[in-house]
């Protein structure tokens, strides 16, 4: 089987699914820290979809995320928590998606 190539250089071919399904690549290290102004985009689309209850950018930079209204409020130190909680929500969403097929 040739290598996989995408308008580049020839690259290793994808792993091959260990349990018979999907392969899920890694993912790539952000190459810079995310803003205020991207956590809170992330913030408003959870909130919108119904993924969080609520998510509030506090004065001191601290997010305040719940996932439903009974549920506690979590901390989340800076925008760059944020967004790896929109990761991690987005990863559970899709590992479901997958294992339901």
């Amino acid at each position: 089987m040739p290598p996989y190539s995408v308008g580049g250089p020839a690259l290793v071919r994808p792993p091959a699914p260990c349990d018979g399904g999907i392969a899920v690549p890694a993912r790539n290290p952000r190459t810079r820290t995310p803003s205020t102004a991207e956590a809170g985009a992330w913030a408003e689309v959870l909130v919108r979809h119904q993924l969080l209850h609520a998510a509030v950018l506090a004065p001191n930079g601290q997010w305040l995320a719940q996932d439903r209204p009974e549920s506690p409020v979590r901390v989340l130190d800076g925008p760059a928590a944020m967004v790896e909680l929109a990761a991690e929500i987005q990863h559970r969403i899709r590992t479901m998606r997958n294992r339901i097929r």
